[in-house]
């Protein structure tokens, strides 16, 4: 299994690509992602782990691992993001368990274990 650490870095270098090669679609998206995850009725951190459960049933690496880094930056627990985990698997099945190893790996990374 690749570094979530890196696949992440790798990430952040090409979202800055991107917001250079396609500035006003960056910029529409950048936007609805705000106004997604501001504090309203919900706060971020209860966004973001709502997006982490939906990135670990779609199967999709870099939602899990970019789900997670903003969880944790909204002040996420890692006992909180293992309940979104289980929370993720009893809704999805096996295949979310299976995307959650890269959460685990990347909260070792993190020095979160």
């Amino acid at each position: 299994m690749e570094s979530p650490l890196a696949i992440w870095n790798e990430y952040l270098k090409l979202r800055d690509l991107g917001q250079e090669l396609m500035p006003d679609l960056i910029a529409i998206k950048n936007s609805l992602t705000g106004e997604a995850y501001k504090q309203g009725a919900l706060d971020t951190k209860t966004k973001r782990l709502m997006a982490l459960a939906v990135g670990l049933r779609a199967g999709c690496e870099l939602c899990v691992i970019g789900q997670t880094m903003f969880a944790l930056e909204a002040g996420a627990t890692k006992e909180e993001i293992f309940e979104t985990i289980s929370v993720a698997t009893t809704m999805g099945g096996t295949p979310g368990l299976a995307e959650s190893y890269r959460v685990i790996k990347l909260l070792e990374e993190l020095g979160k274990l």
